[in-house]
């Protein structure tokens, strides 16, 4: 019986392994077959997929002054990185028609994708399995079994790759698979403990974006404690403390019991510091790199006032799916400065009770960081949000749980779908039929800003229940053993 069992269970992996496969192969030629369609599907020109850092047509037009021995940021249009520029410039060079050639930069982000999917899946098996080893040190593994459909890691693969917003993002010509791609790289490398990767790919994804610096929080809990698991917090309460009706001699025999393996993690700071040693090399040698192309044209100052300094000062105010760009355009210029500090000071209130509350689950921690940045950030696209949308999928066990599960999740679906399909009709009416104004644009953007922050609550709120839920199971089974 139990060989029967172990070859069943043998072929139903291979036949997930196999459909994960093809679908992926599927989605790849989907991806291909509407590259080929970029003038009826007029993607590259949505303000919800090409803000002014992710659009390819600012891109060009920065390496087209770039060619012509002048600044990238001479004009109002580039304000992106140096090193994108000159990844992806040469591949905006125009035909002879005096068409873009979009067909090779369709192709690198498709790679991008391709890549983020893979590297999204082997994060996902690595919190898989710290999440079974937990279970299993607590006995309480028949939950993960009884939950599981599909591996978590394949969820999410799936979910980034067939992700409408993420499509959207690919074939309309969009930086953003490249800047999820370092964000997702970073992750990575915490949850392998593979530290110069980690390091790069925050030093990247920085670099490109400034907002993913607010991970470094998560990647040294990731680094110090490792993947996210319950068991850490669960056998501090456990046997770190007696128990209300349990004698202190009998906490001492189950610490005996236990072996070391099962023992609470330990911080450990060498690969925290090891991390930082890396972070500031790569930080260096990207700065040394930006040094050397802009030395051409201009100074490093000049890349940080007009990228960073671009991106915090929110100087661009064309609409997207954001609020800032409507509130900047309303208030006065007296007010400025001081809700510029307000609006960003709100992501460093946020991070640290989050860090505090959620410190033992730091990828899920990572999750809500980059949904609180995807929601307050100068220049949001669905880029962004295709990202942590297939991040969600890494907890889909955690999250779906009959006593735990996450409410309002069908309605968040489809208002989702709501905004998604209203906003180019909001925009179209407001822009070029004449017969709305910008509140009718603007009440998609605020009604997409409140989904965010019902999907964090909610999503935190379903975590803590289902660590809630497993305190419980650990005291309840521990009573039932000394009973």
């Amino acid at each position: 019986m139990e060989a029967k069992t172990e070859e069943q269970s043998t072929k139903r992996k291979k036949q997930k392994h196999g459909s994960f496969w093809t679908w992926l192969a599927a989605s790849v030629l989907f991806r291909l077959v509407l590259i080929y369609f970029p003038k009826n599907l007029n993607l590259s020109s949505r303000p919800e997929v090409s803000t002014p850092l992710t659009s390819l047509r600012r891109l060009a037009e920065g390496y087209w002054l770039k060619q012509s021995s002048m600044s990238p940021y001479a004009g109002s249009m580039y304000h992106g990185s140096p090193l994108l520029l000159s990844l992806l410039g040469p591949l905006t060079v125009k035909r002879i028609e005096g068409q873009p050639n979009h067909l090779l930069c369709s192709l690198v982000f498709v790679v991008a994708d391709i890549l983020n999917a893979m590297l999204i899946r082997a994060t996902g098996q690595t919190l898989q399995v710290a999440y079974r080893q937990s279970l299993k040190s607590l006995d309480l593994v028949t939950i993960s079994e009884s939950s599981e459909v599909l591996p978590s890691g394949d969820i999410a693969a799936l979910v980034y790759l067939w992700n409408p917003l993420t499509i959207v993002a690919c074939v309309g010509l969009s930086t953003s698979p490249i800047e999820n791609f370092a964000i997702i790289l970073a992750l990575f490398g915490a949850c392998k403990r593979l530290v110069p990767l980690a390091a790069f790919g925050w030093v990247m994804a920085t670099h490109l974006s400034l907002y993913p610096m607010i991970l470094i929080i998560p990647m040294i809990l990731l680094l110090g404690y490792g993947p996210d698991t319950p068991r850490k917090l669960l056998l501090l309460r456990r046997y770190g403390k007696a128990e209300d009706n349990m004698s202190i001699d009998s906490c001492q025999q189950q610490e005996k019991v236990i072996n070391q393996s099962e023992l609470p993690r330990v911080f450990s700071w060498r690969p925290v510091m090891l991390f930082l040693l890396w972070a500031i090399v790569w930080s260096a040698y990207v700065l040394f790199l930006c040094g050397v192309s802009a030395k051409q044209y201009g100074s490093l100052w000049e890349m940080f006032e007009r990228m960073y300094g671009f991106i915090l000062t929110v100087q661009d105010l064309s609409p997207n799916i954001g609020v800032l760009w409507y509130f900047f355009a309303e208030v006065f210029d007296f007010f400025r400065n001081f809700f510029l500090i307000v609006f960003h000071m709100n992501i460093l209130f946020i991070i640290f009770p989050l860090a505090i509350r959620l410190k033992h689950r730091p990828c899920f921690l990572a999750f809500v960081y980059i949904t609180i940045s995807s929601m307050l950030k100068s220049y949001p696209s669905v880029g962004d949000s295709a990202l942590y949308i297939g991040l969600l999928g890494w907890f889909v066990n955690e999250l779906s749980g009959k006593s735990v599960e996450m409410r309002f999740s069908f309605c968040l679906f489809s208002v989702y779908v709501g905004v998604f399909l209203l906003s180019p009709v909001m925009h179209n009416l407001w822009i070029w039929r004449g017969t709305g104004n910008a509140n009718f644009y603007f009440a998609t953007a605020i009604t997409y800003a409140c989904l965010q922050i019902v999907l964090v609550i909610e999503s935190v709120s379903a975590m803590l229940n289902h660590d809630r839920k497993l305190r419980k199971l650990s005291n309840t089974k521990i009573h039932v053993d000394k009973s």
